[in-house]
């Protein structure tokens, strides 16, 4: 039988429109009204016209957590089930509650303070770089006060965060054919999110975690696990911590994993799972239509 594996994505595949065609199910409903009830605020309503706001953090990472957890549920729904569950930073979270680690609500209440203390976060500074010397950028990481690689997405691709003045820095002395600086307003995953992550562990201790019933591959550490404990211990430091994705699909591909569906809003993931894994079978449910694919 061919092993799936579930991944859901985190900020950046968001856009304009996304997850409104879920209204026309009973459980999209449902689900957009209890994330109106805890948030206070309409995320059909953001998704629609509120450009401004979808584009801001502490809007935009519940938004892709809902409309990706309602997609998760109407996969179980139709009686599928995956082998294991993976996110790409905020996508965790949907892992863990497709997992059944935590419910729906403890999920967003987590994802609401998280993209809170995120987008409170300041002088700091991410760019990603595509097609670079890995040699080259290791060394003036390692050499360079102040600046960490924070997401590894596959070989060709990776994202530093830092001190603006140490990002500088790496910049003047790495070539690459590309360097995007990200809209972001704090070095996410990097030691200069530690306040926000000594203040989210105490939200984090007030949700009860569950078993995993699927095992999850983390950010921090890409082995499959469905200890509770190790799983939040995970997530806090996930904060601080780099998105190990680039392992993370050559887990997948070790633990036998024939197909991988990315889970949510757009296609990043499951490009960045083909740049490392050619041969994976890839498939995209980002809408209604495509989950009677």
């Amino acid at each position: 039988m061919t092993k799936t594996a579930w991944v859901f994505p985190g900020q950046g595949s968001q856009e304009i429109g996304m997850g409104l065609d879920l209204l026309e199910t009973d459980l999209g409903k449902q689900r957009f009204q209890e994330a109106e009830n805890i948030l206070g605020w309409s995320v059909p309503e953001v998704c629609r016209e509120d450009e401004t706001r979808f584009s801001q953090t502490h809007y935009t990472q519940p938004c892709l957590y809902v409309v990706s957890a309602i997609l998760s549920d109407l996969l179980v729904a139709k009686g599928l089930k995956p082998d294991l569950v993976a996110g790409h930073s905020l996508g965790e979270y949907v892992a863990l509650y497709t997992a059944q680690v935590f419910d729906f609500k403890s999920g967003l209440q987590l994802v609401q303070k998280r993209s809170l203390l995120m987008s409170q976060a300041s002088d700091g500074k991410m760019v990603a770089l595509m097609g670079f010397d890995g040699e080259q950028l290791n060394q003036a990481v390692e050499a360079i006060e102040g600046v960490v690689l924070a997401n590894d997405n596959h070989a060709g691709q990776v994202v530093i965060s830092g001190t603006p003045a140490a990002v500088d820095t790496l910049l003047g002395q790495i070539k690459a054919k590309r360097k995007v600086k990200l809209n972001v307003s704090g070095a996410f995953h990097s030691p200069l999110m530690a306040t926000a992550e000594e203040d989210f562990q105490s939200v984090l201790d007030t949700v009860d975690f569950h078993p995993a019933q699927t095992p999850v591959v983390s950010n921090v550490e890409p082995i499959p696990a469905t200890d509770p404990i190790l799983l939040r211990s995970r997530l806090i430091q996930q904060i601080t911590g780099p998105v190990r994705w680039r392992e993370t699909a050559l887990t997948l591909a070790d633990q036998n994993i024939a197909k991988v569906m990315e889970v949510g809003p757009g296609k990043v993931l499951t490009g960045l799972i083909k740049r490392t894994c050619k041969e994976m079978n890839l498939i995209n449910i980002n809408s209604l239509a495509s989950l009677s694919d």
